[in-house]
């Protein structure tokens, strides 16, 4: 499953959170944007609870980042 996580960061942390987030396993894509959200990210995992893992306890988990959104891929 595929998923698209937005992320609200801090003034000022938006590459250092893009930078972290490149890192963690499952992310295929990440890009810094302009807008609602300073960072978006493509990530893939195994299933829902997975992705879960992935978004709370590794991309929520950097320093930097005030939230998420996440909105699963559906085709």
């Amino acid at each position: 499953m595929e998923a698209l996580v937005f992320v609200r960061a801090d003034a000022g942390k938006s590459l250092d959170i893009l930078a972290a987030i490149k890192k963690v396993k499952g992310v295929k894509e990440a890009y810094a944007t302009t807008g609602r959200f300073d960072v978006v990210t493509k990530v893939e995992a195994a299933d829902l609870k997975a992705l879960g893992e992935t978004v709370v306890r590794r991309i929520q988990a950097i320093e930097g980042v005030k939230s998420t959104e996440t909105s699963m891929i559906v085709a």
